[in-house]
């Protein structure tokens, strides 16, 4: 039984700290009708691998988008892993990067977010 309760707390476990903060993003991709769009937002909540913001498009649980940081210009290819409340901002999308990005908000995240390459290593 103290199995399984370490295995549940673990999986409740975030992967990162989050942050809430406003962050201009563009995102663009594919609606559920198949048409691509191309919408400006501001993010909700960011974390180091993924984030959380208002879309008006109907989208897809599972479907793909590309985040365009304009302060940078970088672009982020991430996968809608939410789907919260629609209001007169839009519905709340939270997106999961494809591959790791720390950097792509220009926020520094704590270094606990991004495990090193030798976790036997004494910590700084």
């Amino acid at each position: 039984m103290a199995v399984m309760m370490l295995e549940a707390q673990a999986s409740t476990q975030r992967r990162s700290s989050r942050v809430f903060t406003r962050i201009p993003v563009s995102a663009k991709g594919k609606n559920v009708e198949g048409r691509k769009f191309r919408e400006s937002s501001q993010t909700i909540v960011i974390n180091a691998h993924g984030g959380l913001l208002y879309l008006q498009q109907a989208l897809e649980l599972g479907s793909e988008l590309v985040l365009m940081n304009p302060a940078t210009e970088e672009e982020q290819e991430c996968r809608i892993v939410y789907l919260g409340d629609t209001s007169d901002k839009g519905t709340r999308v939270g997106v999961e990067f494809l591959s790791p990005s720390p950097h792509f908000w220009g926020v520094e995240f704590a270094q606990q977010d991004w495990p090193s390459r030798n976790p036997s290593a004494p910590a700084n």
